[in-house]
């Protein structure tokens, strides 16, 4: 009997984990040759049988139809899923051979799908593989040429993108120091993801402010007005003020597209925040992630950027409830009876919404025709607890011509961008982290407002009712109001602003 041992990696959740591909080979006592592969492998790994055969008599290379192989994916109890672990399973059986004359380094790890013509394909989350190499002390990566620009974003590994598996016989025979080596892409830099400029929208100050607020310190943000107000233009104009992405938050963010099978592979890591804006008919697993193989939703594929809701009371309201978690934790957990899922979901959530279903309740000019009892039934999609982590709900009122054509068009986004980011500069030094994740005595100690600022804020919370939870968005929200302004403790006036961005917790509105 002959073994060869290779190693692999296997994608659960975000995260990549290492996986030791064992194969044996050893003549049947009786009967054809077959092979066997063993270590919860899901269809698509037990398909692989077949592909790998078929590749490597297409490639040339000696291989023994007559014997019996057996493969083990260790660690046994831990489900594989897909065929990234294809190559793998392939140069273990030839190393079995002694005509193949095919040495397997131990600090490299393979992963890749194959053809039935022997070239290699990629396969998702290539990077979350190659930092589980890493992390394992390995120093080489072999995957296939569409996937190794991603994989050479990981500092510290060679990374060998043969084009197909007679040429990575070829390497392995000769040694991969003689091999070729892939370079990382060029370096992304974090332009703006669309021309779209704050300074297009006309009027609408507060809402800005609020837009300004919001990118500075992180924070949700709820837009409330009639059709045609500006909503969504503003929210979709908040991506060109955010500042671009850090080296852990870029290789994070990059990580988790990767996994959904949204990185293209030929850019280096994501420097612009992720703006996600789904339809009202998402899913729960859509929006949230999770399913039968649980896969990355909305809510983190927006991680360290944007979850934009537009009409968020058309959102089914059991599926608004899935966002309480995660805007609160900053991460949501899956649990399966196979274990836990941790999926990373720190974003931004920007909504807009009506007043009304007809949408001109207040409205200036047009009369609402709703009924008390719809308005309320409109209103009740969204619930208090969801409503509670929200940082600043305001209303976006309509606005006349004449008013629109006159009013001056206000800061660029790129000027806007440099405020927040000398803004962001100042919470990073203070703390370490943007207001807006502020929790527990860190926001005691950080956020403290002066002694009048203290009072009215007592007095708000007792007079409107509010939450613990509301009391404590509003201090951020001071504060970060406070530190655009170069303050060092929040005052009077910036409470005050803070509260005034609590519309939906006035019983009058």
């Amino acid at each position: 009997m002959r073994l060869s041992c290779l190693s692999s990696a296997g994608v659960e959740g975000v995260d990549g984990y290492p996986v030791t591909v064992e194969v044996s080979r050893s003549e049947p006592a009786s009967g054809p040759g077959r092979i066997h592969v063993v270590g919860l492998p899901d269809a698509a790994v037990r398909e692989a049988v077949d592909r790998v055969t078929t590749a490597i008599f297409a490639s040339d290379l000696h291989h023994n139809p007559g014997d019996l192989l057996v493969v083990n994916l260790a660690p046994g109890d831990r489900r594989k899923e897909g065929p990234a672990f294809e190559l793998a399973i392939a140069l273990g059986a030839l190393a079995t051979i002694d005509r193949n004359r095919l040495q397997l380094p131990e600090d490299c790890l393979f992963v890749a799908e194959l053809a039935l013509d022997g070239s290699l394909r990629p396969v998702r989350g290539v990077l979350a593989a190659a930092q589980a190499a890493r992390s394992q002390g390995l120093k080489r990566l072999m995957v296939a040429p569409d996937n190794a620009a991603e994989a050479s974003l990981v500092p510290g590994l060679s990374v060998h993108a043969p084009s197909n598996l007679r040429e990575a016989v070829a390497w392995l025979r000769q040694g991969l120091d003689q091999a070729p080596r892939c370079q990382p892409p060029a370096e992304d830099p974090g332009a703006p993801i669309s021309d779209l400029d704050l300074a297009d929208v006309r009027g609408q100050d507060q809402a800005k402010r609020a837009l300004v607020i919001a990118a500075a310190g992180g924070h949700n943000l709820l837009f409330i007005g009639p059709p045609g107000s500006g909503k969504t233009m503003l929210a979709k104009r908040l991506p060109g003020i955010l500042p671009p992405l850090g080296d852990d938050e870029a290789l994070e963010v990059t990580r988790i597209h990767s996994v959904a099978g949204l990185y293209d592979g030929r850019r280096g890591l994501y420097r612009q925040r992720p703006f996600r804006s789904p339809h009202h008919s998402v899913s729960a697993v859509g929006l949230v992630g999770g399913g039968a193989v649980p896969r990355p939703g909305e809510v983190s594929l927006a991680h360290h950027g944007v979850l934009f809701l537009d009409e968020l009371p058309e959102f089914p309201r059991r599926v608004l409830e899935h966002l309480r978690q995660p805007l609160e934790d900053g991460e949501l957990t899956i649990s399966r009876a196979a274990g836990r899922l941790r999926f990373p979901a720190r974003c931004m959530l920007v909504a807009a919404m009506n007043p009304c279903p007809c949408g001109y309740l207040g409205h200036p000019v047009r009369a609402c025709v709703d009924s008390r009892e719809a308005i309320h039934r409109y209103r009740a999609h969204i619930s208090g607890p969801l409503l509670d982590r929200i940082d600043c709900h305001l209303e976006v009122a309509a606005q006349p011509v004449e008013q629109m054509t006159r009013a001056n068009p206000g800061p660029s986004s790129a000027e806007l961008r440099l405020q927040v980011l000398a803004t962001r500069e100042r919470m990073f030094a203070r703390q370490g982290c943007a207001n807006g994740q502020l929790v527990g005595r860190a926001l005691l100690r950080h956020a403290a407002p002066e002694p009048d600022a203290q009072a009215l804020l007592h007095q708000a919370i007792g007079e409107l009712g509010l939450s613990n939870r509301a009391h404590d968005r509003i201090l951020r929200v001071a504060r970060t109001i406070a530190d655009l302004e170069g303050a060092a403790q929040a005052a009077i006036e910036h409470i005050s602003e803070a509260i005034g961005y609590r519309l939906l917790d006035r019983s009058s509105w």
